[in-house]
């Protein structure tokens, strides 16, 4: 069911050392993971300073594209559970300056409370 989840764009848990090592050059020197999912190539990382979305394009995935989002910039958030007969959850995070959402899926039995904690704890 992996592959599946995968083409149909649900996230699922990385551990943070694994990050690390895809991020290696891009996290600042004392900043740590708290929680990423991966969609296919596609990253989303939580940091204890900022959200980072790694876009890999093209055939190969050799050209990325890095969005980092300061904790600061996020206006709102809303998480949506896994329901009985839904088998996925949803991610929107409101951006100041951006009037679309940032929209994932994630698959059950990703990390939402971690999600949220991440942004809350973030957000002053």
């Amino acid at each position: 069911m992996g592959l599946l989840d995968g083409l149909l764009g649900h996230g699922s848990d990385l551990a943070a050392g694994e990050v690390d090592q895809q991020l290696a050059g891009v996290l600042a020197p004392g900043e740590s993971v708290r929680v990423a999912f991966k969609v296919i190539r596609d990253l989303m990382v939580f940091t204890d300073r900022r959200l980072i979305l790694v876009d890999r394009q093209g055939m190969t995935g050799r050209k990325v594209e890095y969005l980092t989002v300061p904790y600061r910039a996020i206006t709102s958030f809303s998480v949506e559970t896994a329901g009985s007969f839904d088998m996925d959850s949803e991610l929107k995070i409101w951006v100041s300056g951006r009037p679309d959402p940032i929209q994932r899926t994630l698959k059950r039995g990703a990390d939402i409370l971690g999600i949220q904690q991440a942004i809350a704890g973030s957000l002053k």
